[in-house]
């Protein structure tokens, strides 16, 4: 089964209770969404996949080696399709994983979860504390500054830009654009 947003939203609430973890799900969802329009494929099952990648993070967080391991057998007890399985699983690939990104979703997918963050904290240190005035340089200005948003692997940003073969400019500026008309349900 391919779960309803609205399914998909309460299956995630299931299993993670913090704001912070739900916020980042809706800013995947959007992205993902964008993405998916750019790509003239399916925003609906997209934006599920957004918003169920990160089901099992919270009960994960003291083992990150662990995160999307536990994630197939919560989606498949709720009847989840096996694509959608396959998708939450890859964007731990090389992290967590060994399931590769093989197609444009998963690829997607594993290139934007990191690069979310990076754009939301790039944004919230703006005097304006929003997207709407958030350009390119000012995200390759914070990109550069190792210290700015510590925990986000640019590494893999660049390695999944490539696999998208999409230029790094283009994923981070669709992203921006992706994100501006949700700013404030992810808590900006």
């Amino acid at each position: 089964m391919v779960p309803t947003r609205e399914q998909a939203l309460e299956l995630l609430k299931q299993h993670n209770k913090e704001e912070s973890h739900i916020h980042h799900a809706l800013a995947v969802e959007a992205t993902m969404r964008h993405f998916a329009q750019l790509y003239h494929e399916d925003p609906d099952l997209w934006g599920v996949v957004g918003i169920l990648h990160d089901i099992d993070w919270e009960q994960t967080t003291s083992t990150p080696e662990k995160h999307c391991h536990l994630a197939p057998e919560m989606l498949r007890s709720a009847g989840v399709d096996e694509s959608i399985i396959h998708a939450v699983q890859s964007h731990g690939w090389g992290i967590c994983t060994d399931v590769e990104p093989s197609n444009n979703l998963e690829r997607t997918l594993f290139t934007i979860d990191e690069l979310t963050g990076l754009i939301i904290t790039a944004g919230l240190v703006r005097p304006s504390k929003s997207l709407a005035d958030l350009e390119l340089k000012s995200v390759k200005k914070k990109w550069k500054d190792k210290a700015f948003a510590r925990g986000v692997n640019r590494d893999i940003i660049k390695q999944g830009a490539e696999r998208m073969n999409m230029p790094l400019d283009d994923v981070i500026n669709e992203t921006i654009k992706a994100l501006r008309p949700v700013e404030k349900s992810i808590g900006m």
